[in-house]
């Protein structure tokens, strides 16, 4: 399984960005948990976001509640993440990634396939 993550860039603080995580074979991840995770420079890739199977359960970091939103589509195999009041300490890079089962996981040992990250670079 391949996944893709897309939708990085620079953006000034307060603003808005939207990630998208495509996979590459249909179905693969349809009934997986996914994950979005992020690094900043010098610190451990840690979790942001988590979406059950079939998106009805999430989880977010304390950091970025109220503020981001996952989201999945089952039909295309694509999950997403809204990221709004965005601040310099968003800036990292963002990773997706797919559970090893239905359900998600603060533990990136539980994830079994990730993405190339996209870089986030929030300006103040």
């Amino acid at each position: 399984v391949q996944l893709q993550a897309s939708g990085g860039g620079l953006v000034q603080a307060g603003g808005s960005l939207r990630l998208s995580c495509a996979a590459s074979i249909r179905r693969t991840v349809s009934n997986n948990g996914m994950g979005w995770f992020r690094q900043a420079p010098g610190k451990e890739r840690d979790l942001v976001a988590a979406v059950n199977w079939n998106g009805g359960d999430t989880l977010y970091a304390d950091s970025v509640k109220d503020r981001f939103t996952t989201s999945r589509d089952r039909a295309t195999n694509t999950l997403y993440l809204q990221m709004n009041g965005l601040t310099p300490e968003d800036t990292a890079v963002y990773y997706c990634a797919a559970a090893r089962g239905a359900w998600y996981s603060r533990s990136r040992s539980d994830y079994a396939y990730w993405g190339r990250g996209t870089l986030v670079t929030v300006s103040s």
